[in-house]
């Protein structure tokens, strides 16, 4: 048996602890796990973003459990697995709990980035069932989508394993959630591209629209403006650009759409000279094949704006 450790503490950089996947906490405790990756939300941010989500769920208003729950009832309940997956979201799940009933206690079984098997449980949770009751949705909203996140990026990373190719998410992520989207991310295994458009240089076809297609200008303009250090990397459609922005100096291409033959033709054109990231379209069927091509990085935007939530469930001994 696992032995107890005592409740973690926020650290002065981050707010939150970076702690092993696993810590068991005893019930008893307040417990904040995130795991070994670093939590992109300070303890503060963290307390807003959660008491926003209650806010719009009308949790401390819930007429529903106030009608039907006795107000001292004390309850003990788990966050089970219906599926197989990987978790994320932990610490905001503890925050909705904690902020619906203050003396709540918890003990988390499964931390970010763990693995699990449908029937584990994530977390026991020991308190009023008025609080309980009232942030349950909240808890799972945010533990479900994200952990979908990692679920997904988990599996894309498995079918290239063995290559070279690097999994990416990308910038459609859902408004005010992108760091923690990116955070999950992270949980299962991927690689975060840029999180912003001032933290790296993507001159994509509109830009080069913009000024006759050329690929040099476009790449001195953003040298000339960027920050010292920023990667520069330009679309390409065609290899012709690929050449162009070799020619240019850029940093990165990113080979858009195009098939595992050109794929190919472009990684060796472009071998020690930039790096390569294939895009577009890219799913877990195709997504090995071009890995095979010998890319350094695959960007999938599927990732963050179509990972399907995955199926947790809050079970309670009684009412």
């Amino acid at each position: 048996m696992s032995a107890f450790h005592p409740p973690l503490r926020p650290t002065p950089a981050s707010g939150l602890p970076a702690v092993t996947s696993r810590t068991v906490t005893p019930l008893g405790s307040r417990a904040v796990q995130a795991s070994t990756l670093p939590f992109p939300l300070s303890a503060a941010d963290v307390t807003a973003h959660v008491r926003m989500a209650l806010q719009e769920d009308q949790a401390f208003n819930d007429v529903s459990t106030l009608a039907t729950v006795v107000s001292t009832r004390h309850v003990r309940s788990a966050i089970v697995a219906r599926r197989d997956g990987v978790i994320a979201g932990i610490p905001l799940a503890i925050e909705a709990f904690h902020q619906l009933d203050s003396a709540v206690t918890i003990r988390v079984e499964a931390g970010d980035g763990a693995r699990v098997r449908a029937g584990d449980i994530i977390m026991h949770i020991s308190g009023h069932a008025l609080g309980m009751l009232s942030a349950e949705r909240t808890a799972l909203n945010y533990l479900q989508h994200l952990s979908g996140i990692a679920t997904l990026t988990r599996r894309f990373v498995d079918i290239v394993a063995g290559t070279s190719a690097q999994i990416l998410d990308t910038r459609k992520t859902t408004p005010g959630w992108r760091a923690l989207e990116k955070y999950a991310v992270r949980a299962g295994g991927g690689t975060n591209h840029r999180m912003d458009l001032r933290s790296g240089v993507l001159i994509k076809d509109n830009h080069l629209a913009a000024i006759g297609g050329d690929v040099a200008m476009a790449v001195k303009r953003a040298r000339g403006l960027a920050m010292s250090g920023t990667a520069i990397e330009v679309e390409c459609d065609t290899l012709e650009q690929v050449d162009a922005a070799i020619d240019a100096g850029a940093d990165w291409v990113l080979l858009d759409n195009m098939s595992l033959e050109q794929l190919r033709e472009a990684v060796q054109r472009c071998r020690t000279k930039v790096i390569t990231e294939a895009s577009g379209g890219i799913s877990l069927d195709t997504v090995r094949h071009v890995a095979e091509t010998g890319v350094d990085r695959i960007s999938v935007g599927a990732l963050t704006h179509s990972a399907p939530a995955l199926d947790l469930a809050l079970d309670f001994d009684g009412l």
